[in-house]
């Protein structure tokens, strides 16, 4: 990555991880802007932001369908995040992120007692957020649910509504209804930015050809340009490290 951004990512442990994806930050340690092209991975953010320019906030963003441009990183800014799976948005949040696709909801300052002295040690507020999202734990959770997230994400996208509807014992139709209501994008479309998301880490290594469950090479390149705007070698040359998202992969 770019020797101005400082990346760092934790994982949480078990029962946390059915719920929560990551714990990372980012810092952009310049003095100047830096432009980027966020990507579609799949899960929902809540961001602790703040830049000598810009005042101490916090934000839920939602579920990304497509490549969104220009993302600033202003100079000396810092950014704290608790990536969500989307199992955390019904059992931890008890709310709907349908009306966020492609876009975010600022939230008040102190939501779960988050201030802006939290930015000063990540550590330190990767523990807190630990101990809230515990206290948040539900105590009983719709097995086919459980079960559903389980295999998608173990499938990394890779498997297809049928499979999981007979699998899990619940309808397609329900399943699709859920995730339209719950999360504003259907069963398909989730999959395949898992999909897309886990072919990132191929090309990041410079495999430029299907590794995920692609028809062809011209599909593999015509879903990875659909969600990032940019064929499969423009995303490995990843100029002036554009994509954040790549930017964070470890490359051959």
């Amino acid at each position: 990555m770019d020797n101005d951004l400082h990346y760092e990512i934790i994982k949480p442990h078990k029962p946390l991880s059915d719920f929560v994806d990551s714990f990372w930050f980012l810092h952009n340690q310049s003095d100047s802007n830096k432009e980027t092209t966020g990507l579609p991975d799949g899960r929902v953010d809540l961001f602790l932001f703040q830049s000598p320019t810009e005042p101490f906030r916090i934000a839920l963003l939602g579920l990304g369908t497509a490549q969104h441009e220009s993302a600033v990183i202003p100079a000396n800014g810092l950014m704290f995040s608790i990536s969500f799976k989307l199992l955390a948005i019904e059992y931890i949040f008890h709310d709907t992120i349908s009306d966020i696709v492609n876009n975010g909801k600022l939230l008040p300052e102190g939501f779960w007692g988050f201030t802006k002295d939290d930015l000063q040690d990540f550590d330190l507020f990767v523990e807190k957020a630990t101990k809230k999202i515990q206290s948040l734990l539900p105590k009983d959770i719709d097995k086919r649910k459980l079960k559903l997230f389980e295999l998608i994400y173990v499938g990394k996208g890779a498997v297809t509504v049928k499979e999981l509807s007979e699998k899990v014992f619940w309808s397609s139709r329900q399943i699709n209804r859920y995730f339209n209501q719950q999360f504003g994008i259907s069963l398909k479309t989730y999959c395949n930015i898992l999909r897309f998301r886990a072919s990132l880490e191929h090309i990041a290594q410079g495999k430029l050809f299907p590794e995920e469950n692609f028809t062809d090479q011209n599909h593999f390149i015509k879903e990875i340009k659909k969600f990032s705007g940019v064929v499969p070698k423009e995303l490995f040359k990843n100029k002036n490290d554009r994509f954040i998202l790549l930017s964070t992969l470890p490359r051959k």
